[in-house]
């Protein structure tokens, strides 16, 4: 009879193995790689004001609104998998109610967009 941690062999030298490898490129990376800062690296990076600022100063709501925006859409994504993988299997319920899902979710993106919730300025 075989110890049990024999069944997890396999799984162990594939933890060893990816750690290994793992140190290695972070090693190499740093190794490699320039260290010294430049102004692109500190510069404002997709949030709209310097990282290296105070964290209680005011900022626009703009960002908040497009993060909601950007969940709310990447769910609806989201669901879209799995329903097409069983699109076949659930009939015409299932397909209705995924299509006044997405009905619902296209006339609020349309109203977002005519309001000018998606414009950057």
């Amino acid at each position: 009879m075989r110890l049990v941690w024999m069944d997890y062999l396999s799984i162990i030298i594939y933890l060893i193995f990816s750690i290994v490898v793992s140190i290695i490129i972070l090693g190499l990376s740093y190794l490699v790689s320039v260290q010294k800062s430049d102004a692109e690296k500190t510069s404002a990076y997709e949030c709209g004001f310097s990282p290296f600022d105070d964290a209680r100063t005011r900022f626009d709501v703009k960002f908040y609104l497009v993060a909601i925006l950007f969940i709310i859409f990447d769910l609806e994504v989201s669901f879209l998998f799995p329903w097409v993988t069983v699109l076949d299997q659930i009939g015409s319920l299932g397909f209705w109610s995924m299509f006044w899902f997405l009905l619902i979710l296209t006339i609020g993106f349309v109203y977002e967009w005519a309001k000018g919730a998606l414009d950057w300025n």
